[in-house]
């Protein structure tokens, strides 16, 4: 019996954290919309190493570099495409 009750306990407070998960997940999405490539290059880029100015780069190496840090930063598509904007209109 006691078995029983604690698989029901782990089975919703797993369906409590999941939800969770979901809600922020969608939550993040919404406000990387609202978000411009300048903002979200200060954010991203920042976290793990001093982040390159623009012109350090040309716009087919900062392609070339979106393609591996979208990976390393666990960056969506969109967040990408706007950071490398931002990066290629500055310049």
């Amino acid at each position: 019996m006691k078995f029983k009750k604690m698989a029901i306990l782990l089975f919703f407070f797993g369906a409590l954290i999941g939800g969770s998960a979901l809600l922020s997940c969608s939550g993040s999405q919404a406000l990387v919309t609202e978000k411009t490539g300048a903002q979200l290059w200060g954010e991203n880029c920042v976290r793990c190493h001093n982040a390159p100015t623009p012109p350090a780069f040309n716009d087919y190496q900062w392609e070339t570099i979106a393609v591996h840090m979208r990976v390393r930063a666990s960056l969506t598509e969109e967040e990408v495409n706007k950071i490398v904007e931002f990066l290629k209109m500055a310049n």
